[in-house]
């Protein structure tokens, strides 16, 4: 049997979906083209998010996404943190360095959840909120590595990074892969060289783990 849906919901999501990856923004024409549908709808469409202020016109007529969203986007990342923690602890833990779990931020990786291991003299001072350029670091090159399979595992499944994003730094990721609407890597950082044998299958391990925990 097929579920009942609402058509002109799903248009109104996939319009705040076509937003979120147009950085310049789009008009109302090319709204309409993108979904196969009149000026006229799409004009509906976007006064009511307009209204919500999930969408703002531009005085150049474009649609761009409004702030609205970004309060929504605020609301998950205790959700993330919430579940990511119980795995991430176990993760510092057992390797003896920082755990993080790190979120897709526009261009940026945003860390989100942080934990030092309990048993260690010396850990990196990791903080929530610390965020650096996608392609430095291995949560944000863990990121692009699944973009880059679409979103499928891939060998040996986790990325490392030497120098970055701090320098004399070293790190492990995983990305979490089959999570609907969320690009995010679990990792460890530590001023000490990794043993990547070692740790690279424990990261794999809690990405995982916190995959399923979000499904």
């Amino acid at each position: 049997m097929v579920a009942e849906t609402s058509q002109t919901l799903d248009r109104g999501l996939t319009v705040l979906e076509l937003l979120s990856d147009a950085s310049d923004g789009l008009t109302v024409t090319e709204i309409a083209a993108r979904l196969g549908v009149s000026r006229t709808v799409v004009y509906r469409l976007v006064v009511t998010l307009e209204m919500h202020a999930l969408l703002r016109r531009g005085t150049d007529g474009r649609c761009r996404l409004g702030m609205a969203v970004l309060a929504l986007a605020r609301q998950v990342q205790p959700v993330l943190r919430e579940a990511a923690m119980p795995a991430l602890r176990r993760l510092a833990d057992s390797v003896g360095a920082t755990a993080h779990l790190t979120v897709v931020d526009g261009t940026d990786a945003l860390s989100v959840a942080v934990v030092e291991p309990t048993r260690s003299d010396f850990h990196v001072a990791y903080r929530v909120g610390a965020r650096h350029a996608l392609d430095r670091g291995a949560a944000g090159k863990a990121v692009l590595a699944a973009r880059s399979t679409q979103g499928r595992p891939f060998e040996p499944g986790w990325v490392v990074s030497i120098g970055e994003p701090q320098a004399g730094g070293y790190g492990v990721a995983s990305p979490l892969l089959g999570v609907a609407g969320i690009e995010a890597a679990v990792g460890v950082f530590a001023l000490a060289d990794l043993a990547v044998e070692e740790v690279g299958p424990k990261v794999l391990r809690a990405a995982g783990e916190v995959a399923r925990a979000l499904r």
